[in-house]
Formats: C-alpha cells, sequence, structure tokens
C-alpha cells in the first residue's frame, strides 16, 4: 500500500505540475503578459474572487494547495478505477486523451459551478484544443504510471 500512495502522489504532483506550466504558457500566450495572480485566481474558488485577487501569499499557498489537491485526487481516482475497468488497459494513449476530457468536463460541469468562480461559455471549438494539451499533460501520464504500476501491457502493441 505504501508503494500505491507514493506513486499516486508522485504522479499527481507530476500532472500538477505540467498542467499548471501549461495554464502559464497558455494564459501568457493568449494575454501578451505572465499570469502573476494565477494561484490567486484558483483561491477565488473558495474564497471569492473579489477577496482572493487582494489577497497576499497565504491565498497565493491556498490556490497552489487547491491545484495539487485537484490533480492528486483525479490521479487516486483513476489508480482505484484502473484494475477494476479491464476497457481501460485498451490503449495508454486514447485512455489518456480520454480521462483527460473526463476530467475537463467533470471541473467545468460539476467542480467549477460549486465554486465562486465566474463561469465562462462552453466553446467546442475552444475544448478540443484543451483535451488534447490536457492529454499529453495530465491523462496521458496518469495512464502510463497505471500501466506501469500495475504492470499492465498495452493492447495495441504487437509483439511479432
Amino acid at each position: 500500500m505504501k508503494k500505491f500512495w507514493k506513486t499516486v502522489i508522485l504522479t499527481g504532483l507530476f500532472v500538477g505540475t505540467t498542467d499548471i506550466l501549461m495554464a502559464f504558457i497558455s494564459s501568457t500566450v493568449k494575454s501578451g503578459k505572465f499570469p502573476e495572480k494565477m494561484f490567486h485566481y484558483i483561491a477565488g474558488g473558495g474564497l471569492g474572487l473579489s477577496k482572493s485577487m487582494n489577497g497576499g501569499a497565504g491565498v497565493e499557498f491556498l490556490g497552489l494547495f487547491f491545484h495539487y489537491f485537484i490533480a492528486i485526487s483525479f490521479t487516486l481516482f483513476f489508480f482505484i478505477l484502473f484494475p477494476r475497468l479491464k476497457f481501460l488497459w485498451f490503449n495508454k494513449y486514447l485512455v489518456g486523451i480520454l480521462y483527460a476530457v473526463f476530467v475537463n468536463l467533470t471541473m467545468r460541469f460539476i467542480i467549477l459551478p460549486l465554486t465562486s468562480l465566474p463561469r465562462n461559455p462552453f466553446l467546442l471549438s475552444r475544448a478540443y484544443i484543451d483535451w488534447i494539451l490536457l492529454g499529453v499533460v495530465l491523462g496521458i501520464p496518469i495512464v502510463y504510471s497505471a500501466y506501469k504500476y500495475y504492470k499492465v501491457e498495452d493492447k495495441t502493441i504487437n509483439k511479432s
């Protein structure tokens, strides 16, 4: 069990880091300036946006905590499901992209509506780009780590 938690936490920390780096890069490219208040914004989910954007280092740390808590939670969820749902053993890349879509839609339509953050319209033209990027930085690494932990071979690999 100790190895399980170590694998889940390290995988969650990895995907949380790659996800936030992607968010910083994406925001910088879109706006032309570095998003200095990214973690303040994330903390706004619990504190309210006006309160969080005026907060200090404690608010920033809370946003960082929320971000990694969510990344590790989605990692744990996949690791719990993986040995029970054999169809997840089909292809680590396809399953990784599909898990990223699941994570994105769960965040957008279940988690974020429960927070104090403002709602953004769902645009399918933008969503598929987010799904691919999230698949690369979050979905595929989680699935790859689960394959390795559970010692599963990819069913699409031809060993002739």
